[in-house]
């Protein structure tokens, strides 16, 4: 994918992508693709169904039969797996953890990155995920890399899942976030990088607005 229309926001988990990506979507009337929604739904359905990851035959047979479709949403983005909405379901530390599980899975990548090409084409788009510039669009002409330290990280899952009414312990969570650090970047397929050519932002002390703002000054100035 080449051109304007395609804006791409990796990082590690936590960093805040969605909503940043949400939000600059909306101030750009893009298209907001939540790439990391669609492996936490396959690992939901991994999960429902029992797939061994291990057993390729069963896991081709569930990614040919899966039903998958992101909607817009008030928050994040609406998944619908099978027809049935799962943006809840999807959201827990043990769905992030499948996510990273999947995704190291090539038939499961290959799969994801035609979906996410496809929903390119419907127009602009901000997407985030782990390898967007890397990997799904290398030609984007703006691409950012979004990070902040694993204990902030931690600190704004915790709240964010409280928030929800979801069971949080930092500690726990905090500990979940290095694990998935580690898998996302040690794997051989796709691992988390920055694009060389990406812009770099640790937000750990820098708030949602002050982010929006630098990547739409950094946009208009490209």
């Amino acid at each position: 994918m080449t051109g304007p229309e395609v804006i791409t926001i990796d990082g590690p988990s936590g960093a805040g992508k969605s909503t940043i990506s949400r939000l600059l979507a909306a101030r750009l009337n893009y298209i907001y693709l939540d790439t990391g929604a669609m492996y936490r739904a396959v690992g939901l359905k991994a999960s429902n169904n029992k797939i061994d990851l291990d057993d390729a035959v069963s896991l081709q047979a569930l990614l040919n039969e899966l039903d998958l479709e992101l909607l817009p949403g008030n928050q994040d983005a609406k998944v619908m797996l099978d027809g049935k909405d799962v943006s809840l379901d999807i959201r827990s530390p043990a769905m992030g953890m499948m996510a990273s599980k999947v995704s190291a899975y090539g038939a499961v990548r290959e799969k994801m990155t035609l979906l996410q090409q496809q929903i390119a084409e419907q127009g602009s788009i901000v997407a985030e995920g782990r390898d967007m510039g890397t990997v799904v669009f290398p030609l984007a002409r703006h691409k950012f890399y979004l990070s902040a330290s694993p204990e902030e990280r931690a600190r704004r899952r915790t709240q964010q899942l409280s928030e929800q009414g979801m069971s949080a312990d930092y500690a726990d969570i905090l500990e979940q976030i290095k694990k998935r650090d580690y898998d996302d970047s040690a794997r051989a397929l796709a691992p988390l990088k920055p694009a060389a050519d990406a812009v770099l932002i640790d937000c750990t002390k820098m708030d949602i607005a002050a982010v929006l703002q630098f990547m739409l000054d950094n946009i208009s100035a490209s």
